[in-house]
């Protein structure tokens, strides 16, 4: 995000949240049989798109506060080491690219060139934490658009020719999965926060301009060899300890969650067109009927508490408001790990429900 100088305006700017699926709890698909499928249809990797979701750590190197590489955030994860995830442990994309046999973790893109080079045939996630379809989200918060982000994934794609050759890389791009989560962003750090976009928008409009942004992008990433593509929808953002804290709620906020409800269906619309007219397969991710199962089942999931997260107070801390706070012993038992984002617990659900998805409607 931008600078957050007040701890206000922090409370206002949200980073975003989860990786989305497609259909409710369902029992989740053997990695033994996912793993056979996705060698069958010569399934290659998981190129990930997106925000704070779905970002392994773009952002670290970025003048920006929308940062998570530091304790407690990764105590959960590989050697308890803080990464820029913005969770405890693992995102639902790892999770995802582990079930597929591919790696336990999806890397940065900004790691590449670093001192520690990794192998990037199988996946790289572009995703920067505070982005959103519109670029001024990205602008507001300092870090990478989803312009920005594809360009990237051009020069990645021209870097990966040159070692493997133009034909193995083309081929590899065609059948690797595509991901993409963001939106949220878009709604609470940008178009109720800033100026702009609401004046000239309403909030139905400004969720139609978005959706002709994303038609864009998504062209983009076909132009590029994308031939698979999750879309992640928007969760229940009324639901979030952050946005109850600042508008002094106790329960969910319907109408924040209406307006995720009307985005979304904007969203499947939007794919069905470009199924047809791009020839793409396509699969539309629904966290908001998953965390919304959740909450109001948590004890079918294994949650014990689901309206507030697991650092600090759980109600406003998220990013650096949450740098070196206490976490609570039991974090496989919250859904959210902070104010705004899910526990790896968590994550790991949205993952088996996102494989249940890719294999129903990508193969």
């Amino acid at each position: 995000m931008g600078s957050l100088h007040m701890i206000m305006n922090m409370m206002t700017m949200v980073l975003v949240v989860v990786v989305k699926t497609l259909v409710p709890q369902a029992d989740a698909v053997a990695v033994s049989q996912i793993r056979r499928i996705a060698t069958s249809n010569n399934l290659t990797g998981v190129f990930v798109f997106g925000d704070s979701s779905v970002d392994p750590g773009n952002n670290n190197r970025l003048k920006t506060d929308a940062k998570s590489n530091f304790p407690p955030y990764g105590m959960d994860f590989f050697d308890g080491r803080p990464t820029g995830r913005f969770s405890n442990g693992r995102l639902a994309t790892d999770f995802i690219a582990e079930a597929l046999g591919y790696t336990k973790e999806i890397r940065p893109y900004h790691e590449l060139g670093l001192a520690r080079p990794f192998d990037v045939s199988h996946g790289v996630s572009f995703a920067s934490g505070g982005s959103g379809y519109d670029n001024l989200t990205a602008q507001v918060s300092n870090v990478l658009s989803l312009s920005h982000q594809l360009m990237y994934f051009a020069h990645y794609k021209r870097n990966f020719s040159r070692k493997v050759g133009v034909q193995k890389a083309d081929e590899s791009i065609r059948n690797a999965v595509f991901v993409l989560s963001m939106g949220t962003n878009d709604f609470l750090q940008n178009y109720y926060v800033e100026p702009t976009r609401s004046a000239q928008y309403t909030v139905d409009q400004y969720g139609d301009y978005l959706i002709s942004l994303l038609h864009g992008y998504i062209k983009k990433m076909h132009s590029l060899g994308a031939r698979r593509l999750v879309v992640v929808g928007v969760v229940p953002f009324g639901c979030m300890p952050l946005v109850k804290t600042i508008k002094g709620a106790i329960k969910c906020d319907d109408e924040d969650n209406n307006v995720a409800i009307s985005f979304n269906s904007k969203i499947k619309k939007a794919l069905v067109t470009i199924k047809s007219t791009l020839g793409m397969k396509t699969a539309f991710a629904d966290t908001y009927d998953l965390i919304q199962s959740v909450m109001q089942n948590p004890t079918k999931y294994g949650f014990v508490e689901t309206t507030k997260g697991c650092c600090g107070t759980g109600t406003f801390e998220y990013g650096i408001t949450c740098r070196g706070l206490d976490a609570c012993a039991d974090r496989d038992k919250f859904l959210f790990w902070d104010a705004v984002h899910p526990t790896e617990r968590m994550y790991k659900i949205v993952a088996d429900e996102a494989l249940n998805s890719i294999i129903i409607n990508l193969f």
